[in-house]
């Protein structure tokens, strides 16, 4: 997938650094509360044995590469949508979310709850698998530029004549190997997954992306908006497979507004695509440092991220902001 998702997680679900600022090396201080890694969104802190605390930032990154300007509230877009599909889908497979409600963590969160209110979600620690379980139901991306040069993506053979924002016709599992920070996922064959998991668990990792796909896409569709492709990952929590990580969000998915789809197009997303337009459209070499953003980019951005919380939780925008998530 092209989404740049923030690869993080529990043992490696999340990552740690400022709440707004850009670099992944000097994560905020809170005392009491271990910092463990950080990742280009995320702060992970340890809480105790069992439980960790994921942080969800305002940074913002494209290709790979953490900008210094950050997206007001983008971090609590990201965990009022992740907390919404967790409850949502936690009849198709249990999830590593303990609270949200920062005034029920431990004590030793209690000083920074101001501080953390709306983008911190308290999980259980799990053993993470270490593939990303790419779901793809429409044609675009790399998966489009692959079928043009192939008539297959990542493997999988398509019909002929589709053509780009094509409706599949059935959703495609295409995983990927989780990368190093810095570096990109790299697309693997399911027979991947079953060398290094098992073929047990690589069957069950397969069918539960798929249904959890099937469920966000249909939700989605009935709010106005596509839900095109998206990522999960998972856990073992006592053998027992978990969903973990962040959830269906903008930062994982490739969200299209309904009344603007057209294939044979390239619809507009949801998600950072101001972003990337103007850091390309600067001259920027895709390497460190990335390029600052001007305030109509950062708003246009922030706009884009309101707006598609608001269609997929069915809750306001200026509610998240209170720290009422969905």
């Amino acid at each position: 997938m092209d989404t740049d998702p923030d690869s993080s997680g529990a043992q490696r679900i999340g990552g740690a650094t400022s709440l707004r600022g850009p670099s992944k090396d000097t994560p905020v201080e809170l005392p009491g509360l271990p910092h463990l890694r950080s990742g280009k969104v995320r702060d992970l802190y340890e809480v105790d044995d069992d439980h960790l605390l994921l942080v969800a930032s305002d940074r913002v990154s494209t290709y790979d590469v953490v900008h210094p300007t950050p997206i007001p509230d983008k971090g609590r877009v990201l965990t009022g949508i992740s907390a919404f599909w967790f409850a949502h889908l936690a009849d198709v497979v249990p999830n590593h979310l303990v609270s949200t409600d920062v005034d029920a963590f431990p004590s030793a969160a209690q000083p920074y709850r101001d501080q953390l209110r709306g983008r911190a979600m308290l999980v259980r620690r799990v053993e993470v698998v270490p593939f990303e379980c790419v779901v793809r139901g429409y044609l675009a991306g790399s998966g489009w530029r692959e079928y043009q040069e192939g008539g297959a993506v990542c493997g999988v053979d398509l019909p002929e004549g589709l053509q780009e924002a094509s409706e599949l016709p059935e959703p495609i599992f295409t995983p990927a190997t989780k990368a190093a920070d810095g570096e990109h996922d790299e697309n693997v064959p399911f027979e991947a997954m079953v060398d290094a998991l098992g073929s047990g668990l690589a069957t069950t990792l397969r069918e539960l992306s798929i249904a959890l796909y099937r469920r966000g896409r249909d939700h989605a569709r009935d709010q106005g908006v596509i839900l095109a492709d998206t990522k999960f990952e998972f856990g073992l929590l006592r053998d027992r497979v978990v969903l973990a990580d962040e959830v269906m969000t903008p930062d994982s998915s490739r969200y299209w507004p309904a009344d603007t789809w057209e294939p044979g197009s390239n619809p507009p997303s949801y998600d950072k695509q101001f972003v990337r337009d103007y850091a390309t459209s600067t001259g920027w070499t895709k390497a460190p440092p990335a390029p600052a953003l001007p305030p109509d980019v950062v708003m246009a951005t922030r706009d884009k991220y309101a707006e598609v919380y608001e269609r997929i939780t069915g809750r306001s925008f200026e509610a998240l902001l209170r720290g009422e998530l969905a």
